[in-house]
């Protein structure tokens, strides 16, 4: 990734953003990315919604287990509280957060932060999740991941939820929820 070098002296941020299905790695990479800033001795707070606890209640947790602590946050008005003072800021399970998550994210990069987010792009039917579209048309940079099809080996973008429940919002894991391609997705068996 290039970013061009600010010849003012003033520190610019900008909007990186994560997205793809479920076990796709976007919370691995963002763990990656985020371990690399501590390398590099720059002031970095991380954030997640409180309602995810599926692995830990405080740290980020991928499905490989690698880890990174965090701030569990009731809304995204909480970010800007608690980002005072850091040169990077990590969002996980961005989709979960209230519409002001993106106007949380413009305003960090607009005081000079990096702003890194993760996120499901889309829900279990496919169609757009939360605020995630609105991130991904302020971001500066989009990287999209894919995990496997679990029926026929292709790549999958679309988290096939395996329970009848209907309600958008149901945090899971591999009991829950399976990566497919889009041609296994709408087989639905």
């Amino acid at each position: 990734m290039f970013i061009e070098p600010n010849l003012s002296g003033e520190r610019r941020g900008w909007i990186e953003v994560i997205c793809g299905s479920m076990f796709s790695g976007k919370t691995e990479e963002l763990i990656r990315r985020l371990k690399r800033v501590k390398i590099a001795n720059q002031k970095v707070e991380i954030f997640k919604p409180s309602i995810d606890i599926r692995y830990d209640a405080e740290k980020i947790v991928s499905h490989d287990t690698n880890a990174i602590h965090s701030t569990p946050v009731e809304s995204s008005a909480s970010i800007l509280l608690l980002a005072q003072d850091v040169d990077v800021v990590g969002i996980d399970e961005a989709q979960f957060f209230d519409a002001a998550i993106t106007d949380v994210c413009e305003q960090l990069a607009l005081r000079g932060i990096r702003v890194i987010v993760a996120g499901l792009d889309m829900d279990y039917t496919g169609k757009p999740f939360g605020q995630m579209p609105n991130l991904l048309a302020i971001a500066d940079y989009i990287t999209k991941l894919h995990a496997i099809c679990v029926k026929c080996g292709n790549i999958a973008n679309i988290s096939y939820r395996k329970t009848a429940d209907a309600e958008q919002v149901l945090v899971g894991e591999k009991d829950v929820y399976e990566p497919r391609c889009r041609s296994c997705y709408h087989q639905k068996k």
